[in-house]
């Protein structure tokens, strides 16, 4: 007897994944329209009507505030620490955070840029009932400090600071230079070799 085998719904989303999915569709969006993405376009993106959007967020300011506190999220850049491989040279390590930490603020910058662009208001301009939460801020910061610091550990014996003190200032040391307008252009291993090893060289000239 021939049998058919029935077809199996998937399991429905929770609200909380619903809201992720919608938020990880409408990031691309708003990167490149900023305020002036329609939910529509972010519905279609998604593959969900549009009225499903206003189940999970009260109003488009809503899934506004919820794609920034996104693109702020660490969950990302922290991963891609944790896998560069500790058997590398410092310097190798180092050149890689470096590149993780750039892409990072390079996405962020692009979610950010776009929301002001278009007219939307920064947090600090809008009534406070209106701002997203700041939470998470310190807390992210100190997660990229601790994974920054788990780099320098295969050196723990040789090190002159902590290795805690040494992501301070590694991170303080990238964040300063980047904000420094008309800076000579050197190369993410030039900083990195500057922040290792110095402005001076051995009494031969040489590094």
């Amino acid at each position: 007897m021939e049998t058919t085998a029935g077809r199996r719904r998937a399991p429905a989303m929770s609200a909380d994944q619903r809201r992720a999915m919608i938020v990880q569709a409408a990031l691309p969006l708003v990167a490149e329209h900023g305020a002036a993405v329609t939910t529509l376009q972010v519905a279609r993106a998604a593959g969900i009507g549009e009225a499903t959007i206003f189940r999970a967020f009260a109003d488009k300011d809503a899934l506004l505030d919820a794609c920034l506190v996104e693109a702020m999220r660490p969950d990302h850049v922290l991963a891609e620490l944790a896998s560069i491989p500790l058997e590398q040279p410092l310097a190798a390590r180092l050149v890689e955070a470096v590149e993780a930490l750039q892409a990072h603020l390079h996405r962020l910058g692009a979610v950010v840029a776009a929301l002001h662009a278009s007219g939307r208001a920064g947090r600090a301009d809008r009534p406070v009932e209106q701002r997203p939460p700041s939470g998470g801020r310190e807390e992210s910061m100190a997660s990229t400090r601790a994974a920054i610091a788990e780099l320098f550990t295969p050196e723990h014996d040789r090190l002159r600071q902590p290795a805690e003190r040494l992501a301070e200032l590694f991170l303080g040391f990238l964040f300063v230079r980047g904000r420094m307008p008309g800076a000579s252009p050197l190369t993410i291993a030039d900083l990195v070799d500057l922040f290792l090893h110095g402005a001076l060289g051995d009494r031969d000239g040489r590094r």
